[in-house]
């Protein structure tokens, strides 16, 4: 057992066997097509990067038992998946379902979901990428619909033997907070859809639910989920509704990215200091490895992470477990974007630019010599 829980993001869009990809992705592999196409735009950018494992079906067991041996014997031994909730069922649940949860070793990595419930545009479309943005699928969900998807969630994923727990209860994050309360109709009636999920949770048998909010930059959120005329601040919001944890999911929710990897950090350790002080409940420090969306786009798209080298992440990856261990008396969880996020280029798989670097320092960081 190592001492720490390193979590990946987990884009589960690489793959071509959920069939509403083909309306992005016409090619059938999933957005490996936005990848595998990419370009290089001008003479400082280095696109494009090839995955060394190949455009592999992340939806295939027998690919996902490589990547689980690869994720556990450099020390990612938690997996967060992306999960999605679009025109009243799922979305892309097929790299979980199919993938990790048939592969014969997935208790060697645990798993818990982000429920990304985030409006879908034209940005995964790279013929129409470029338009202003126009909503495909809104993610905002009614009462009813929020209560099938805790049914489901509690039954297919909460009760499995690898999913990841915090005080026994099984962990879930959320990604939007201001399209949950959009749907649910405001402050009071999401605190109310959350207890009851809660015990829910309790009433199938499980001791609770852990409930994580993923954190952008500090903001104020419309309590009615209508007018605005009255806000509170996420710092607030967290208190108000319950939620048991935070952490990030990217570095370009808060900080400037268009800049050297070194002074990105300085901001991101700065960040963690006021989370401290004005949160009450843990945070988890989080690390994502770079950022360039360019393999979305057909033109070049400014604001792109400059010196993210293996050894500069390393030093990330350093910070965010001093901040662990500055931290006893909440679990050693640290969460990393991402595993696999190739076209916002911020993946800890192998390519050809660094090879195994990225893996290579996080097994040198956490796990145990």
């Amino acid at each position: 057992m190592q001492k720490y829980d390193v979590a990946a993001y987990v884009w589960p869009a690489y793959t071509g066997d959920e069939p509403r990809t083909r309306m992005f992705w016409p090619e059938g592999i999933g957005e490996w097509q936005s990848v595998k196409n990419a370009v290089k735009k001008r003479a400082d950018h280095n696109w494009p990067r090839k995955p060394l494992w190949g455009y592999v079906n992340e939806a295939d067991p027998y690919v996902m038992e490589m990547q689980i041996n690869a994720a556990a014997d450099h020390g990612v031994n938690v997996f967060i998946y992306d999960w999605y909730w679009y025109d009243k069922r799922p979305f892309l649940e097929q790299c979980l379902n199919n993938g990790y949860l048939k592969a014969k070793n997935n208790d060697r990595v645990k798993f818990y979901l982000m429920w990304a419930n985030h409006n879908v545009n034209n940005v995964w479309d790279i013929r129409i990428s470029h338009l202003d943005d126009n909503i495909i699928w809104d993610a905002a969900v009614d009462r009813q619909q929020f209560e099938r998807i805790a049914d489901r969630l509690i039954e297919m994923y909460f009760k499995h033997p690898s999913y990841y727990t915090i005080d026994r209860k099984p962990v879930f994050m959320i990604y939007d907070l201001a399209n949950l309360m959009k749907g649910l109709g405001g402050a009071d009636e999401t605190r109310k859809a959350l207890d009851w999920f809660r015990n829910r949770t309790v009433q199938s048998g499980l001791p609770g639910l852990h409930l994580q909010l993923t954190l952008w930059n500090e903001t104020n959120f419309d309590l009615s989920g209508v007018d605005g005329d009255k806000t509170a601040t996420t710092t607030e919001m967290v208190s108000r509704l319950g939620f048991d944890s935070l952490s990030h999911y990217q570095f370009i929710h808060f900080v400037d990215i268009d800049r050297d990897y070194t002074e990105i950090m300085e901001d991101v350790v700065k960040e963690w200091r006021r989370i401290d002080a004005n949160y009450n409940v843990p945070y988890y420090p989080h690390i994502s490895i770079g950022w360039d969306n360019n393999p979305r786009f057909q033109e070049f798209r400014p604001g792109i992470v400059k010196n993210n080298t293996p050894e500069n992440v390393r030093k990330a990856l350093i910070k965010a477990k001093a901040y662990a261990d500055a931290h006893p008396g909440q679990h050693p969880l640290i969460t990393i974007n991402s595993w696999n996020e190739w076209t916002e280029t911020s993946y800890l798989q192998p390519d050809d630019l660094y090879d195994y670097g990225y893996l290579e320092m996080v097994k040198d960081v956490f796990v145990q010599k």
